[in-house]
């Protein structure tokens, strides 16, 4: 009893479900169970991918150091940062407030390339319902390029970035604390988890899928646990 106990409260913890008007029948079924239902396609998957960049203030930065004679720069290093969807010129081309100093873009001007991970995080209120390895995460390939100066003016980088991180506004480009300058990750790849391979996609999105999700698309998408 108490190990059929154990397996209900497993299998309940197994099944997130996605609720979309736009992906209503992505249902992610509980492991075990003999109901019908479709993996995502993948440009539904880029739509959640998308909404997911949308929804997400901080992103991982991975980089390789410069060869300095050691095994270290044989290493990728992580390390968090701000990032924003600001950019209505190149859609799907996260905007990242790139300060000199930083080792991600030290390593960049050194020959460096460059990945940004993301993962869907739930809501704190329904959290505990849902397992990370049930949860979307995927990294962009990508090469990071200079917004042009008049791009900033003319649009809203600044007022879409400070909104999202208010505390940016220290290092804004022409502080005096340290160079920055505004930049892009051009997604070159896209690498894809939606959670477990028996009820979600996992694979590469061609950068044109990904570039082609409209607005209206990641308005109505719905990941798990967002409100309806």
């Amino acid at each position: 009893m108490q190990f059929l106990t154990s397996i209900n409260i497993l299998l309940a913890a197994l099944g997130p479900v996605l609720s979309s008007p736009i992906l209503s029948d992505l249902g992610q079924q509980p492991i075990g169970t003999k109901a019908d239902f479709k993996i995502p396609t993948v440009h539904e998957s880029a739509i959640l991918a998308r909404r997911i960049l949308r929804l997400s203030p901080i992103g991982t930065l991975s980089t390789n150091l410069p060869n300095s004679g050691s095994h270290a720069q044989d290493y990728p290093i992580g390390m968090p940062d701000y990032i924003a969807d600001c950019d209505p010129t190149k859609p799907g081309s996260p905007t990242v407030l790139a300060l000199n100093i930083a080792t991600s873009f030290r390593n960049i001007a050194a020959g460096s390339h460059i990945s940004l991970s993301l993962r869907y995080e739930p809501p704190a209120s329904v959290a505990t319902r849902y397992t990370v390895a049930s949860l979307p995460r995927f990294s962009l390939m990508a090469k990071l390029e200079d917004i042009p100066e008049e791009e900033v003016k003319e649009g809203n980088v600044v007022q879409c970035f400070t909104k999202r991180h208010p505390d940016a506004k220290w290092w804004l480009p022409g502080n005096h604390i340290h160079t920055s300058r505004w930049t892009r990750l051009v997604v070159t790849d896209v690498y894809w988890v939606g959670g477990f391979g028996d009820r979600a996609y996992i694979g590469w999105i061609p950068t044109e899928t990904w570039s082609n999700v409209t607005e209206a698309e990641i308005a109505s998408a719905r990941l798990p646990g967002e409100e309806p």
